[in-house]
């Protein structure tokens, strides 16, 4: 396919694999889904703010599209409550890492930033909060 327009006009499925940020902030808005056809079906399991909302369930209620999936929230841990009425659309509760693996590793990175901040007086991954 050669371009974005032609993926969203001839896929069956859409799937979103990308990083949030300004480049892809409502990526799938009111005009993409109207380029999608009603046999359509758009999952989400990276980032809340690729998708406006609003728009999607419009196009949810409408039938514009055939249904969605999403694992992630604009509003995280909230769900746009017109999603929850939605009878196309499977939710799940941002369940991306929950594997044994991940909780596993996210353990062992607690454990680092404690050992760093007891050691040094720094963390090793440091949230900057604006």
């Amino acid at each position: 396919m050669k371009n974005i327009t032609e993926i969203f006009e001839k896929s069956d499925f859409i799937s979103l694999h990308c990083p949030g940020g300004d480049n892809n902030k409502n990526i799938i808005n009111e005009k993409s889904l109207q380029l999608m056809k009603k046999s359509t079906f758009l999952i989400n399991t990276a980032r809340g703010e690729l998708i406006e909302e609003n728009s999607l369930c419009k196009a949810l209620n409408n039938d514009q599209i055939a249904g969605a999936g999403l694992d992630v929230y604009n509003n995280e841990p909230d769900i746009n409550p017109k999603l929850l009425k939605a009878k196309n659309v499977v939710l799940l509760p941002h369940l991306g890492s929950a594997t044994s693996k991940a909780r596993n590793a996210m353990g062992f990175k607690v454990i680092e930033n404690l050992k760093s901040y007891f050691n040094s007086g720094k963390g090793i991954d440091i949230v900057k909060f604006h």
